[in-house]
C-alpha cells in the first residue's frame, strides 16, 4: 500500500521529462475513432477529471462525441483542519467549481453527482459498481461502443484506487474500452517504477491545453488558499500542478473487445483454424482486388517504406514472407533478396501477386496454410507483416517454433502489425508481438511504435539455442 502526503516534496516534473515519459507510445485512437465512441468519465472528487483528462474531454467535445460524467464525492474532506469553511460550505463550493470546469470543457449539464462521502468509496464499491454499470449501459445504446475514463486503479489514494478498480471490472465484464488517468502517481512514483512504461500518451493541441488550464482555474478551492488562516492552505502545489501542464496526457489503456474502425477486420466470429480463415480471405479478395488499399493508400506505402528501412541488413540470401496477400510488400522486398518465397493462404490474393511479381526471377509465390504447411528450407529473413492476429494463439506459438527451426543463425525476423483491435479475432497486434517476443527470447534489433502500427525486428542467435 502506497503512503504519501500531499505536502511531501514529491517527484519533480523534470525527472519525468528526463526519464522518458514524453516518448511513450501514442494512444491508438484517431479523431474518427474517438468521435465514434461514447465516453463515461468517472471522478472520485471534483478536479480529478480536469487534471487527468481535461484535454481529452475538450477534444471529445470538439469532435461531437457523446460524453457523460459521474462524480462520486464533493471532495469535502480536502481541508480537514479548516476553521473558517465548514464541510457543508466546501461541498457547495466544490460542486460549483466542478460545474464551472465542465462548462469550460463544453460539458455543461452532462454530469451526475452520486453524493458519496469523501474518503469513503472503498466501503461502497457494490453501489458504485451498480451506478457505473447502469450509466455505461444507458450510454452504450444499441451500438455498445463505450469507453470508461477513470482514475488509475493503483494511484495511491484510496478513493481513486476503489473507483479505478470498479471501472476496470465493469469494462472487462462488458468489453468496454478503459482509459485510466493517473493523478497522485506522478507525485509519489518515480521513473524507476515500471508501470508507466506500458502506458500511452495523447498529445494535446494548444487550444486543448488552454481549455484544460482554464477549467483547472475554476477549481480555486484546490489551487489557491481558502483563506490566510491555518488549515486553509493551498492543497495542490505549483510543483504538483506542473505534472498536468504537459503538452500531452497519459493513460493506462485497455482496448475494447469490439472493432474500432480504421482498417478492415475479420468476420463476426473468429475462425477455429487458419484453414477456415483461408476461405474468408478468398472471399474478401474475390469481391475487391485491393481490399486493404495497399497500392493507393499513403499509410500503406509509408508503412512499407519504414518496414524496408527497418531491415538491419542491406541484402538477404533467402527470405520467407508469411501472408504476402497481393504482393505489394513482396515486390519491395525482392531487390533486397537473392531468393524470396512469398506465401499466402488465399489463392485469390496469390493470383494477383503472381502478376505483380512476374518481373522478379528470384521470387516464388506459393499457396500454403501456415503454420501447418510450413515450407522446406532455411532463411536469413522471415517477414510476418499484418498476419499474426489472423492466427489462433496456439497457431501463432507453432509459427514461432517453426520460425526458430528454419531461420539461419543471425537471421532477421521482422514483425509489423496494426495496433488497433481486430474484430472477431483472438489476438491483436500488441499481443502478437508480445507472444512472439516472449516465445523466442531473441534480442531486439529495432522497435518502432506509432499510433496505428508496431514494427519490430528480432535477431536469431548466432549459435543454435534450444527451445525454452
Amino acid at each position: 500500500m502506497v503512503t504519501f502526503l500531499h505536502t511531501d516534496e514529491g517527484t519533480d516534473e523534470s525527472a519525468w521529462s528526463a526519464g522518458g515519459l514524453p516518448v511513450i507510445p501514442e494512444l491508438p485512437l484517431g479523431p474518427e475513432e474517438l468521435a465514434a465512441m461514447r465516453f463515461l468519465v468517472l471522478a472520485a472528487h471534483p478536479d480529478d477529471e480536469t487534471l487527468g483528462a481535461g484535454g481529452l474531454m475538450a477534444r471529445l467535445h470538439a469532435l461531437g462525441a457523446e460524453v457523460r460524467v459521474l462524480l462520486c464525492t464533493a471532495g469535502e474532506a480536502s481541508h480537514p483542519g479548516s476553521e473558517t469553511v465548514s464541510r457543508e460550505e466546501l461541498t457547495a463550493r466544490r460542486l460549483a467549481e466542478f460545474a464551472a470546469a465542465l462548462d469550460r470543457m463544453g460539458l455543461k449539464d452532462r454530469w451526475r453527482y452520486l453524493g458519496l462521502p469523501d474518503s469513503g468509496l472503498a466501503e461502497r464499491t457494490a453501489g458504485i459498481t451498480r451506478s457505473v454499470s447502469e450509466a455505461a449501459a444507458a450510454l452504450a445504446g444499441p451500438a455498445g461502443r463505450v469507453a470508461i475514463l477513470a482514475p488509475y486503479r493503483a494511484d495511491g489514494h484510496t478513493d481513486h484506487d476503489a473507483l479505478g478498480t470498479v471501472a476496470a471490472a465493469v469494462a472487462a465484464d462488458n468489453g468496454y474500452a478503459l482509459l485510466e488517468y493517473p493523478i497522485w502517481y506522478w507525485h509519489w512514483a518515480t521513473p524507476a517504477h515500471p508501470e508507466w512504461q506500458s502506458w500511452v500518451r495523447m498529445p494535446l493541441e494548444p487550444g486543448e491545453q488552454s481549455v484544460k488550464e482554464r477549467a483547472m482555474q475554476e477549481h480555486a478551492s484546490q489551487t489557491r488558499p481558502l483563506s490566510p488562516h491555518p488549515g486553509d492552505e493551498v492543497l495542490l502545489s505549483e510543483s504538483f500542478l506542473r505534472h498536468f501542464s504537459r503538452p500531452f496526457e497519459t493513460f493506462a489503456w485497455t482496448a475494447p473487445q469490439e472493432f474500432i474502425p480504421g482498417k478492415p477486420g475479420g468476420p463476426g466470429t473468429m475462425p477455429r483454424t487458419s484453414r477456415e480463415a483461408q476461405g474468408i480471405f478468398d472471399g474478401i479478395h474475390s469481391r475487391e482486388p485491393d481490399p486493404w488499399k495497399y497500392t493507393t493508400s499513403w499509410y500503406e506505402r509509408r508503412k512499407r517504406a519504414l518496414t524496408l528501412a527497418a531491415l538491419p541488413s542491406e541484402h538477404y540470401s533467402a527470405a520467407l514472407e508469411i501472408g504476402c496477400s497481393i504482393g505489394t510488400l513482396t515486390a519491395d522486398l525482392a531487390p533486397r533478396c537473392t531468393s524470396l518465397l512469398a506465401v499466402d493462404a488465399s489463392g485469390a490474393a496469390l493470383a494477383q501477386a503472381a502478376q505483380r511479381l512476374a518481373p522478379f526471377p528470384g521470387v516464388t509465390a506459393m499457396q500454403l496454410t501456415l503454420p501447418a504447411e510450413w515450407p522446406a528450407g532455411s532463411y536469413d529473413l522471415v517477414v510476418v507483416s499484418e498476419v499474426g492476429y489472423y492466427l489462433a494463439a496456439g497457431e501463432l506459438d507453432d509459427l514461432v517454433e517453426k520460425t526458430r527451426d528454419s531461420i539461419l543463425p543471425g537471421g532477421t525476423l521482422l514483425l509489423c502489425h496494426w495496433r488497433h483491435p481486430i474484430s472477431g479475432w483472438e489476438l491483436d497486434g500488441e499481443a502478437v508481438h508480445t507472444r512472439v517476443r516472449d516465445g523466442l527470447k531473441w534480442p531486439t534489433a529495432g522497435l518502432y511504435r506509432e499510433r496505428d502500427f508496431l514494427l519490430e525486428t528480432l535477431i536469431a542467435p548466432m549459435a543454435a539455442v534450444p527451445a525454452p
